[in-house]
């Protein structure tokens, strides 16, 4: 079987290296940016301190901070209109998961032309979107570096997935400087955000060696500096490791995909606008556990990555302990312990499966299964 490996053309990491990353988007000669980024990071100055770094360049910029938690189709359409009414020639997202998928909806359909519904599944585009310059500040969705854009369409309460060639960033940035400031529960929910990631990955029927080889070094990264950098988010050695742990998460998923615990997720978000990765860290357990009859063997791989997993173990004691090691990780960083501590309602679980089965990202999952087996799955996580 033949494999496609997809990542942005340059990725720039570590600890400020975001000078460096300025010099490198000089180069493209580009003349005038739309930042793309939320009302939070526009009011503590971070998007400011960006146009101006921009302006250095000689790079005009206008500022576009209309990227919800959950970015919907509203914000794309007028982040777009902002775009083509200043003439903007490529696009830079600030920030983590929502900005970044924010900027990619504007990006491809200023190139593609239509309504960003209109590229909702795989490789639905036939154009390169606008060059985007994605800039991170929280380490967990990897949004910076894939070929995943994920809006939320509020009118059918649906998180639409969109993986697509076209929407892979130009040029990433991970600056471990940028992310000291983000407070504990967004440090942990990206960090299981990260996790989910390279667990699906690693699991997932499209894997291969290169997926293996990054899903794994990412777990262990994560298992060795997520509750540090829980405990002291100025710890900035736990910070740089979780930078580089969900870059090679990304690199993991955004080519072997995901799985059931994203395609469940996703409709969680869409109905109730709950944060995405405290989503999946609340169904990554569950999930697993109903892969392991057919999982086995790869989630004891995961338990050693996570150091648990004893040598002379069984792959299903392996992946017990593995199961196990998640659930421990995600208690000792505070994530709630069910989906009913969000606010999710058990009667809207027949909806919440429908609509999982039919995102792209459960087309991957190792086991598949039917609506029943999928609302067993919610209900077990309440």
């Amino acid at each position: 079987m033949s494999s496609t490996f997809f990542i942005p053309a340059v990725n720039i990491m570590g600890i400020d290296c975001l000078d460096e990353a300025m010099s490198a988007i000089r180069n493209y000669g580009f003349r005038k940016a739309l930042i793309v980024t939320d009302a939070g990071l526009a009011k503590a100055g971070v998007a400011r301190m960006i146009a101006e770094k921009l302006a250095m360049q000689d790079i005009d910029s206008v500022l576009y901070d209309g990227a919800k938690p959950n970015p919907n189709v509203e914000n794309v359409e007028n982040g777009l209109a902002l775009l083509q009414a200043s003439g903007c020639d490529f696009v830079v997202s600030l920030g983590g998961g929502s900005p970044h998928d924010c900027a990619k909806g504007i990006a491809l359909c200023a190139t593609n032309g239509g309504h960003i519904g209109d590229y909702e599944g795989v490789d639905q585009s036939s154009k390169p979107q606008l060059p985007l310059v994605a800039i991170n500040t929280t380490a967990g969705t990897a949004s910076e570096m894939t070929r995943f854009c994920i809006i939320t369409d509020e009118t059918r309460h649906v998180k639409m997935a969109i993986v697509d060639r076209n929407v892979t960033p130009l040029l990433s940035v991970n600056d471990p400087a940028l992310m000291v400031a983000m407070p504990k529960g967004l440090t942990a929910a990206t960090g299981m955000d990260a996790l989910t990631h390279a667990i699906e990955a690693y699991v997932s029927t499209a894997a291969n060696p290169i997926t293996d080889a990054c899903a794994i070094k990412a777990i262990e990264l994560i298992s060795a500096n997520l509750r540090l950098a829980v405990r002291d988010g100025s710890d900035m050695a736990a910070r740089e490791n979780m930078a580089y742990a969900q870059f090679l998460a990304g690199m993991a998923f955004n080519n072997a995909s995901l799985g059931f615990v994203h395609a469940m997720a996703h409709q969680l978000g869409g109905l109730y606008d709950l944060p995405h990765g405290v989503c999946n860290a609340v169904l990554l357990p569950h999930v697993q556990s109903f892969n392991a009859s057919v999982s086995a063997a790869r989630l004891s791989d995961v338990g050693r990555a996570l150091g648990v997993t004893d040598k002379h173990a069984s792959p299903e004691e392996g992946a017990q302990a593995a199961i196990a090691a998640i659930r421990c990780l995600s208690q000792d960083v505070e994530i709630p312990a069910g989906l009913r501590e969000l606010g999710a309602k058990l009667q809207d679980i027949p909806l919440l499966a429908t609509n999982a089965l039919k995102d792209a990202c459960g087309l991957t999952n190792p086991r598949r299964a039917d609506q029943r087996q999928i609302e067993e799955i919610f209900r077990s996580a309440f």
